[in-house]
């Protein structure tokens, strides 16, 4: 890749390392969304497309944070053509929010014996979308309060359920959450010792993801956990955003008071993040990743919209 295809690239991670390190900065976990009670009477859930879609990985964590410095309540958001297609305008002065779309592309190069040999290239491309608080015209029903579709008894128990189709061993007692993988079992305090039922789903989900770690689930490396507190640091991060992506899709509000095990870990994540700008984007994957992986274990009938 030249240098020229590279330096717009380089300049999206930097902006947004720069971003939420300076979130962090200032003691805000931009990944944990703070659901007021304006939010909170609505659906709880990830940020959406215009068709209802919820985005995915570090631009959750993108919008979510927009979305908080801004005071937006809506969770849907969409291009400036989009908003035109569906008989919306941008109200003047308004700026837009910064998303960006990555994958892989396959070249076909010669090598130094003259062979044809195929190289894959990721590539990352920012645009620009606005929230529907930022849009006149669009058809009622993005302006429409959504009351919750279940009541939150009902999500809990969906949450319950949720966990239990994993198949993760579950054990309960002690004073600390945490997942052992020589037995390969998650350790969770007593139900009674958490604060409310929320606090209580939004650490096992944080745990369910350090159990999707291994290599006959989705292969992320822990052999250096122990050890490194840089590499404990990473495990921590995509746990702690692969748990908030995984509470917004159950319908639960994340818990949003950082445990104090992971409070420690502000410095070494400004540690990261300032040596390289591409950790936030891997975190996120590998958060991505996880979560997935645990709903691909679902029921296939079950759907995550019937719970929240």
């Amino acid at each position: 890749m030249s240098r020229k295809e590279e330096k717009p690239r380089a300049d999206v991670y930097a902006r947004i390392t720069d971003r939420i390190v300076a979130d962090l900065e200032r003691g805000v976990r931009p990944w944990v969304r703070p659901w007021n009670a304006a939010n909170a009477a609505g659906r709880i859930t990830r940020p959406l497309r215009y068709n209802g879609m919820p985005y995915q990985g570090i631009n959750v964590v993108l919008l979510w944070s927009e979305a908080v410095s801004r005071g937006f309540a809506s969770s849907t958001w969409m291009t400036f053509k989009q908003s035109l297609e569906l008989g919306g305008h941008v109200r003047k002065s308004e700026t837009g929010t910064m998303v960006v779309y990555a994958n892989k592309i396959t070249k076909t190069e010669t090598d130094d014996k003259g062979d044809d040999v195929e190289r894959t290239v990721p590539f990352l491309r920012a645009y620009t979308v606005f929230c529907v608080d930022q849009i006149d015209g669009l058809p009622d029903q993005y302006y429409t309060s959504l009351a919750p579709s279940t009541p939150p008894e009902r999500r809990l128990a969906y949450a319950d359920a949720f966990f239990v189709n994993t198949g993760a061993t579950i054990r309960h007692g002690g004073d600390k959450a945490y997942y052992a993988p020589s037995l390969d079992l998650i350790q969770m305090p007593p139900f009674e010792s958490f604060r409310d039922a929320e606090s209580y789903t939004a650490t096992l989900a944080h745990e369910c993801v350090h159990w999707t770690a291994p290599a006959h689930r989705v292969n992320r490396d822990l052999s250096r956990y122990a050890k490194d507190r840089s590499e404990r640091a990473r495990e921590e991060l995509i746990a702690e955003l692969g748990a908030c992506f995984l509470s917004a899709d159950l319908g639960v509000v994340p818990e949003l008071e950082p445990r104090a095990d992971h409070a420690s870990y502000l410095a070494s994540w400004l540690e990261v993040l300032s040596n390289d700008k591409r950790f936030i984007f891997s975190a996120a994957a590998h958060a991505q990743r996880a979560v997935t992986y645990l709903h691909d274990l679902q029921p296939k009938a079950i759907e995550i919209g019937e719970a929240a």
